[in-house]
């Protein structure tokens, strides 16, 4: 980080991966930094577009090799439709990494389950990571992944080398399905009450839409697994990543700082809609 946590950090651009008709995901490299960028999984940057603005974007990559930055995101407002016209070469602004991380120490010896819906299983991914490069410290490791259509599932190729372990469990749903299509059609949740885990013995975490988050803890609490084993994040209204500027507020609490990944008794006191 630079000495001033509000000045972005120049990092070029060297390579950008389609990953869906509006998802895409950016690999990037410091100019000036000497030491490798140290994140964990489930920390946020704050990505500046000069001339555009900024925006928090949680990081997709390796957290044992953070000498590639990764982050992955949709086109969906001004800063990230302009991030998606940058090419190789091209250089943008980081500050960061900001905000809590996955429970990946807390959950050794225990059952993993991930579960992830659209664009949410970028930044579970780091964790996912973590989980395998130390697979030996856990129980049964489920991934449970549900999108719109076969056409947004992201990191295909990745995926399919994740199927081939035999420590990993991988079940995909799709809301609707394209023709050729054979795998789970519906909900996410709809995969909870058949996954192989220990419910009583499982660390479990979420990423999604807020609807889907809330009907996939309340899924997870009727197969058996504890609430304070529940993690899920939020990333909205956060603007400087630091607790300054106070739109990401929930209480007395910031997302930025508190946040963003946080379990779901500490969710529930934040959202008083999140009857679980």
């Amino acid at each position: 980080m630079t000495a001033n946590p509000m000045l972005p950090e120049p990092f070029r651009i060297r390579k950008v991966q389609k990953e869906s008709y509006d998802t895409f995901t950016l690999e990037l490299e410091p100019l000036n930094r000497p030491d490798p960028f140290l994140f964990k999984a489930g920390q946020f940057n704050m990505l500046y577009v000069f001339g555009v603005g900024e925006v928090p974007i949680s990081i997709s990559g390796d957290p044992h090799h953070p000498e590639t930055l990764i982050h992955t995101t949709r086109a969906v407002g001004t800063v990230t439709k302009a991030m998606r016209q940058l090419k190789t070469g091209d250089v943008m602004g980081i500050r960061g990494p900001y905000g809590t991380s996955w429970p990946v120490d807390r959950a050794e010896g225990y059952d993993v389950v991930i579960v992830a819906g659209g664009i949410g299983l970028a930044p579970l991914r780091p964790s996912l990571y973590h989980v395998l490069e130390h697979r030996d410290k856990y129980g049964k490791v489920v991934l449970l992944y549900g999108t719109r259509s076969p056409d947004d599932i992201l990191f295909r190729k990745e995926l399919e080398r994740w199927r081939s372990r035999f420590d990993l469990e991988i079940y995909v749903t799709v809301d609707y399905a394209n023709p050729g299509w054979r795998g789970n059609v519906g909900v996410v949740t709809n995969l909870i009450p058949k996954a192989p885990f220990d419910p009583l013995h499982t660390m479990a975490m979420i990423c999604g839409p807020e609807v889907m988050m809330r009907f996939t803890a309340i899924e997870l609490l009727k197969r058996g697994v504890e609430a304070p084993n529940i993690y899920l994040t939020m990333e909205r209204n956060m603007k400087c990543g630091i607790g300054f500027c106070g739109h990401c507020q929930l209480g007395e609490s910031f997302i930025c700082k508190d946040g963003p990944v946080f379990a779901l008794p500490e969710m529930q006191e934040r959202l008083n809609q999140w009857e679980v």
